[in-house]
């Protein structure tokens, strides 16, 4: 939901309501106990093969899996999820269970979206979103279980695809902090100097079909399939 106020200049503007803001902060925080803080999305093996050092390469490689592998692929599952029903919600989330390209990275994703599930079930219940989870045929993949909660709460799709997009974001970055490692401050600054990448995805997830899905990212698979048999690992992924 919306709110329509007027500013200074007496111009119409929209808003989302505040609530809204509220359960999307809490929900997508890296706070949020989904056991996000243990999932590196294969960045610990790119770290430990020099492929990732510094605030530079992280940005280089978190953008390239955002505009072309998985962070594009999560935005369109969201964007289509949220604009379907029925039959077709469905199809969305079997598809979006069955993309994984790597062991690890299903079990990040699909693990993510069961505790994301049941997490809202427990502290924001309704009963939409228990008729939804109901209809499932498959584990929820993240997105999917986003794009649950959003539909049954209301909550504006547009606000849900972008902070959706820049918490995925967040996360891996708060990964390379330790991994590196950066300081606080270059975590800072790789986060908004991709902040024009998450909008581009967003705007582009949104027209969206699933038909447009599909990765290019294939360093990040590699580097996913090469955490499986890492020696030392901190990350489940």
């Amino acid at each position: 939901m919306t709110i329509m106020l007027r500013n200074t200049a007496g111009n119409t503007v929209m808003t989302t309501d505040p609530r809204q803001l509220l359960r999307l902060q809490s929900w997508l925080s890296p706070a949020f106990p989904i056991g996000a803080f243990s999932y590196s999305h294969g960045l610990e093996y790119a770290v430990e093969a020099g492929l990732v050092h510094d605030k530079d390469s992280l940005i280089a490689w978190l953008e390239a899996d955002l505009r072309h592998g998985s962070g594009r692929n999560e935005g369109i599952f969201l964007a289509t999820a949220l604009k379907s029903d029925g039959d077709a919600f469905l199809e969305i989330a079997e598809l979006a269970a069955a993309s994984f390209s790597t062991q690890e990275l299903a079990l990040e994703g699909l693990s993510q979206g069961e505790a994301f599930l049941h997490m809202l079930q427990k502290a924001w219940p309704h009963g939409d979103l228990s008729a939804l989870a109901h209809e499932l045929t498959v584990r929820p993949a993240l997105p999917i279980a986003v794009a649950m909660a959003s539909k049954a709460h209301g909550i504006d799709p547009v606000a849900a695809l972008h902070l959706h997009l820049q918490a995925w974001l967040a996360n891996l970055i708060n990964a390379a902090v330790r991994l590196v490692p950066l300081g606080q401050t270059d975590g800072q600054l790789a986060q908004a100097a991709l902040e024009d990448a998450v909008l581009a995805v967003a705007a582009e997830a949104a027209t969206a079909t699933i038909d447009d899905l599909g990765s290019a990212a294939i360093m990040v698979d590699w580097a996913s399939m090469q955490h499986e048999t890492q020696y030392t690992r901190l990350f489940r992924s």
